[in-house]
């Protein structure tokens, strides 16, 4: 579990006086919370708190400005996971209010660079900044593998294609249904999974 953050500067945004607990900003809960923590998340967003200490994490690398923040997590990610300016921009906001960050002003735009506060609180967090980042990266991953493996089906038979598209879905509705199955269930669901894909690799090309 994260490490509270603490700060003695009121903040001028209410939605975010809560500290790292509030959710507003980061989309709510559920990243990470799934079946064996750390796989395939219920939504494609992160806590507010989670939000805020990739952002550390990844301003430890080197200062940055919040669009260079955004297509960075993009590029970890594999795409999966590209947040909004009005996610971001509040989170960063808000670190510079605890005192986690600091802004230099460049013309109109601001380089957030971190604080020896901001380091000294994600270096508590490190193992679970670490493991958001690794999940981003291997669900981006496996995403980059699934549109390889159906790269060109479209060109070849667009009608097929919709089909196919709509099969994945249904599976992937009917996975999301079976979470917190029996391990009688998870084993059935097992067996049925490995026998589709061992007929799929039977079809002649």
């Amino acid at each position: 579990m994260m490490k509270t953050q603490k700060h003695d500067r009121p903040s001028r945004h209410p939605h975010h006086a809560a500290g790292p607990r509030g959710e507003r900003h980061g989309g709510g809960r559920g990243f990470g919370r799934g079946p064996g923590r750390g796989d395939f998340p219920k939504g494609r967003k992160l806590s507010s708190e989670e939000l805020q200490l990739i952002l550390l994490a990844l301003l430890a690398e080197q200062p940055a400005h919040g669009y260079e923040l955004i297509r960075l997590l993009e590029e970890k990610s594999g795409g999966f996971y590209a947040p909004s300016p009005g996610m971001v921009y509040p989170a960063l906001t808000y670190l510079e209010e605890i005192g986690h960050t600091s802004v230099t002003q460049l013309g109109n735009r601001k380089l957030y660079s971190l604080t020896d506060e901001g380091r000294a609180f994600l270096e508590e967090n490190r193992e679970q900044a670490d493991r958001i980042l690794e999940t981003l990266a291997r669900i981006g991953s496996r995403m980059s593998e699934v549109r390889e493996a159906f790269a060109g089906v479209n060109a070849v038979d667009p009608e097929a294609a919709d089909a196919l598209h709509q099969a994945r879905h249904a599976i992937k509705q009917a996975m999301m249904r079976k979470r917190g199955c029996s391990p009688d269930a998870l084993k059935r669901i097992t067996q049925i999974l490995t026998t589709a894909a061992e007929e799929i690799s039977k079809i002649p090309e």
